[in-house]
């Protein structure tokens, strides 16, 4: 039973890793990362670091690959949003829309 729910926590950690390439999908789409909120990531990152480095120094492998694999695409969706709010700035004052 143990190595059943190995396997189906290893499974579905990938599954959770991988789960923010839909957010990377709907900013590429609309090619704005607003909705994005970096200050979640910078509390997940570290966390997906040392979970990784942890089962890294036990060889618990079903604990690294998720890990290691939801630190890469977190850093991923972090650079596409950085990327898009360098691209999408605000307009200056001057340029606002005024319907008068």
């Amino acid at each position: 039973m143990a190595s059943f729910l190995g396997i189906a926590a290893a499974t579905w950690g990938v599954v959770m890793a991988v789960a923010p390439l839909l957010q990377v999908r709907r900013m590429v789409i609309r090619r704005s990362s607003d909705d994005l909120s970096l200050g979640y990531f910078a509390v997940l990152l570290p966390g997906f670091a040392l979970w990784a480095g942890y089962g890294w120094a036990g060889a618990d492998w079903p604990l690294v690959v998720p890990n290691a694999l939801a630190l890469a695409v977190g850093v991923a969706t972090v650079i596409v949003g950085r990327l898009l709010r360098s691209h999408h700035s605000p307009p200056r004052q001057d340029q606002a829309f005024d319907p008068e």
